[in-house]
């Protein structure tokens, strides 16, 4: 969704018309998480701040696969999880807590959350080293990564404050033994950070078990990373170009996500 959709000066219609292409970004990013491996049963949430004052948040019906979201049953709910319109479904509150972590901030940039339970990602989330400078991909979180100690399953309030002093000003984080949280301004930005960080912790572990890892030097490591940051950051919104791709192609399996 287009930044300027996320404005504080849009009329009622306006706001009805973001939410609903919200909705069916949102629902698009479920599809693709679905696409490429990366649930763990029902589990797992990508959240996204609906246009407007409200601290409000769409979030998926819990006990859906992520194949069943659509646009339309995507639940609405609060900073504390509690659903604030009529829906027939019901939400995970606990699962909430990582993502109102970063939403109850007053961060505008950050209206995107998701966070994934992937095998690359959890493998890579108990890794003591975590995620490694040996590719391209891993580059990009160079200077952008962030790690947060494993409390349990984050089923408790008082993580939150921990939880964003881990994240600090970083747009990923790897919660150790856990899994990864990405976020961002847009679904499109949130996604694209999240498929780069997914792939770099497979290539981690396809070249570790292949053999002795060749670790770039720190001053390459940054440089490319600053490097193909900047190239992603060229275009009027980070990763519209590639989610776009993406929902096409979704689009030809099952478009029954944007109704």
């Amino acid at each position: 969704m287009n930044k300027a959709l996320n404005s504080p000066e849009l009329s009622p219609e306006q706001l009805v018309k973001a939410e609903q292409v919200l909705r069916i970004e949102l629902a698009g990013a479920y599809r693709l998480v679905d696409y490429f491996g990366w649930c763990e049963l029902i589990y797992g949430h990508l959240t996204a701040h609906v246009p407007g004052p409200e601290p409000h948040f769409l979030i998926n019906p819990y006990g859906l696969n992520y194949d069943e979201v659509t646009a339309s049953n995507l639940v609405k709910i609060d900073l504390d999880g509690k659903i604030v319109e009529p829906t027939d479904h019901r939400v995970n509150e606990a699962g909430f807590i990582i993502h109102s972590a970063v939403h109850m901030q007053p961060k505008t940039q950050n209206r995107v959350v998701m966070h994934t339970h992937s095998r690359s990602g959890m493998a890579v989330a108990a890794l003591k080293a975590g995620l490694l400078p040996i590719s391209m991909g891993a580059t990009i979180f160079f200077e952008d990564l962030a790690y947060h100690e494993y409390e349990g399953p984050s089923l408790y309030l008082d993580e939150r404050e921990r939880l964003q002093v881990s994240l600090g000003d970083k747009k990923a984080l790897i919660l150790k033994n856990h899994g990864l949280v990405t976020v961002g301004a847009t679904v499109a930005e949130a996604f694209l950070r999240l498929y780069r960080l997914e792939r770099a912790c497979q290539t981690q572990l396809d070249a570790a078990a292949a053999g002795e890892l060749n670790l770039l030097d720190e001053s390459v490591a940054r440089k490319s990373g600053r490097d193909v940051n900047r190239f992603m950051e060229s275009a009027s919104d980070y990763g519209e170009l590639e989610f776009a791709a993406l929902l096409r192609k979704i689009d030809r399996i099952d478009d029954s996500y944007r109704h």
